[in-house]
């Protein structure tokens, strides 16, 4: 070992003055070690700083509370903290990146008004409509690329159909929530891995697997009863049975694929298979079957095009102008509208950038189980490279021993792996980028729209990659200081109820951050080890205690979800993409009950799953 073992203690002011008063140190030490939470939440909401400058603000006290009060060395804390935000950047942020960048690139080539056109010609009900693009479609979006896209485009389109923009950024806002914990690639399931110990991102896909299809099968439904009355709405049960019910199918099986077909994972495909899946169901359903009583809205309403805010649309944005430009770019297509009839042939040349990037995704996902998962292993070799690197980090590999509170009861303690994975070929990014490489020659683009595609990419990456890392940061410095700890234990005291407040955790996770891999990544690790408390409690009767850390990590990023229609960003992307800015507060507020009736909807599903026969059947073990 490099330095003295560092032993994180729950309880870092129990030798203080606090001692002689009654909890004194323990409530002092937990409101410490909840600070950065605290001032991320201040600067994010009250202040409305952007997410990047409220994140880094957040890590920086992070960090000095782990050095002055856990007594962590300055060295340890902030190899902590780059640890964290090199993961932000590989995996994570690389997927992201490369994801949007594939979407830009059909943007820039008019594939994607092809594929638009060919969602929004299978039915001229709005009801249908609003299954078809904001649910299914935007599914399919929010797998590809995640950052925004489906409310972003889905509201644009709705508003070209005729919805009046304030209803159309609603719906889009309600129907973009159980697709987003498989977003940009199963970019939050990965965070969570990350970020947790001992939980592979396969065990917690079936989990989510187990809870989200039924989800599925209802947000459709919800959604539309929120444009219409209960008659309209049973109009159109058909309908939303197949859309809503073959999202859900396919879903469970890509989600749990692994269990069914020994060493194919192929949990990053789930929302953009299952979008596409549900589209091409519900296109065949409808050619034999349309309402008897067709629902339609007015003519168009008009909606201004543009990439780049006006001044007064600055001003009215304040603080979340650079996210509404980066909405505004998602809109922002070089390639005027193609009214050619649409053919066999355009479709599938149009969709085909998709079809690349699922069948490389699939191929390098097979590499990827063969890789090692500790440092010694042998490692897999293609044309004689290494497709992964696992470098341990200096300082804090095996250097941070948790608090002995936290084993069990005859487990002896073992000091934290740091081990960075550096997987330059299997990581979802990279067989991405190599299908937006394809599809740039498929697609014959010169030097210029190339030029003009990375430039847009960067524009809209420049909030959420930054975000994203100094969050990863942030969670990684708390976890590895113990703070995460001390908050866990807090969360420990609502016993046996904590499987309920799970999901309602990840959701303010959401809220705050604006992503459910940064909800995750803020909240995971404190997930688990509270898990590991109420398990030690004896509350978990019918799981053991892989399945409830399993359980409750999982719930952070379900009941996350369901945050994602009330966070700034989202709700900026929105209403610059329906050309309503400056009406943010009403959207908020439109939305808010329906995003915390549907995290406490998660929040049941959980304790169900937690404690009720056969519920606890469905929760997998580690």
């Amino acid at each position: 070992m490099l330095w003295a073992l560092y032993n994180q203690r729950l309880d870092p002011l129990a030798d203080t003055f606090l001692k002689d008063v009654p909890y004194g140190s323990v409530v002092v030490s937990t409101f410490l070690a909840s600070l950065p939470i605290l001032v991320l939440f201040y600067l994010l909401v009250p202040r409305r700083w952007l997410a990047p400058y409220a994140g880094a603000a957040a890590a920086a006290v992070a960090l000095i509370v782990a050095v002055v009060v856990f007594g962590m060395s300055p060295a340890m804390a902030g190899m902590s903290f780059l640890y964290g935000a090199g993961f932000g950047l590989l995996p994570v942020g690389w997927t992201i990146l490369n994801a949007m960048l594939l979407y830009n690139i059909t943007v820039q080539t008019g594939q994607f008004d092809v594929v638009r056109r060919s969602v929004a010609s299978l039915s001229n009900d709005s009801r249908i409509q609003a299954i078809l693009i904001a649910f299914a479609f935007g599914a399919f979006l929010e797998g590809a690329a995640g950052g925004g896209t489906p409310v972003a485009i889905c509201g644009a389109i709705m508003v070209g159909l005729g919805f009046r923009p304030f209803q159309a950024a609603v719906l889009c806002l309600i129907a973009n929530t159980s697709p987003v914990a498989y977003g940009g690639l199963g970019t939050p399931l990965i965070t969570l891995n990350g970020v947790t110990d001992g939980l592979p991102t396969a065990t917690l896909s079936v989990m989510a697997g187990h809870q989200l299809p039924l989800l599925s099968l209802f947000v459709p439904a919800y959604m539309i009863k929120c444009m219409c009355t209960w008659k309209q709405t049973l109009e159109v049960w058909p309908a939303l049975l197949v859309a809503g019910g073959s999202f859900a199918v396919f879903q469970y099986f890509f989600a749990t694929s692994h269990e069914w077909i020994e060493g194919v994972e192929l949990y990053p495909m789930t929302d953009i298979g299952g979008g596409i899946f549900s589209l091409a169901l519900t296109a065949i359903f409808l050619r034999y079957w349309q309402p008897k009583n067709p629902m339609r809205l007015d003519a168009p309403a008009p909606i201004a095009n543009q990439a780049h805010l006006s001044a007064a649309e600055v001003a009215l944005v304040g603080a979340h102008a650079a996210e509404a430009e980066a909405a505004r770019s998602l809109l922002a297509a070089e390639n005027p509208s193609d009214n050619r009839p649409l053919t066999a042939g355009r479709i599938v040349l149009a969709w085909m950038p998709f079809a690349l990037m699922s069948v490389l995704l699939m191929l390098t996902g097979l590499v990827r189980q063969k890789e090692p998962g500790k440092p010694g292993q042998e490692y897999v070799q293609i044309f004689g490279l290494q497709t992964n690197f696992l470098i341990p980090v200096a300082l804090i590999h095996e250097e941070v021993e948790r608090d002995p509170a936290l084993l069990l009861e005859g487990k002896k303690s073992e000091p934290e792996r740091a081990v960075f994975n550096f997987p330059w070929l299997t990581a979802p990014g990279t067989a991405v980028m190599l299908s937006a490489i394809l599809s740039m020659i498929l697609l014959r683009m010169n030097a210029g729209a190339i030029y003009a595609v990375l430039r847009r990419t960067i524009i809209q990456m420049k909030i959420p990659i930054p975000t994203i890392a100094f969050m990863l940061g942030l969670s990684y410095v708390t976890r590895y200081a113990g703070m995460d700890a001390t908050m866990g234990i807090a969360f420990a005291a609502t016993g046996v109820l904590y499987p309920f407040f799970a999901p309602l955790l990840g959701w303010l996770g959401v809220f705050l951050t604006g992503t459910d891999a940064g909800s995750n990544a803020l909240f995971g690790s404190l997930q688990q080890i509270t898990a590991s408390q109420v398990h030690n409690a004896g509350a978990f009767t019918n799981l053991d205690l892989g399945q409830a850390q399993v359980l409750i990590c999982t719930a952070n990023s379900t009941g996350g979800v369901m945050g994602k229609m009330i966070d700034a960003q989202s709700i900026v992307v929105a209403t610059a993409a329906t050309h309503q800015l400056g009406k943010e507060a009403d959207i908020f507020k439109a939305v808010f009950w329906h995003s915390l009736f549907l995290a406490c909807v998660v929040g049941l599903i959980t304790l169900l799953q937690a404690y009720v026969v056969p519920f606890t059947s469905m929760v997998p073990r580690p």
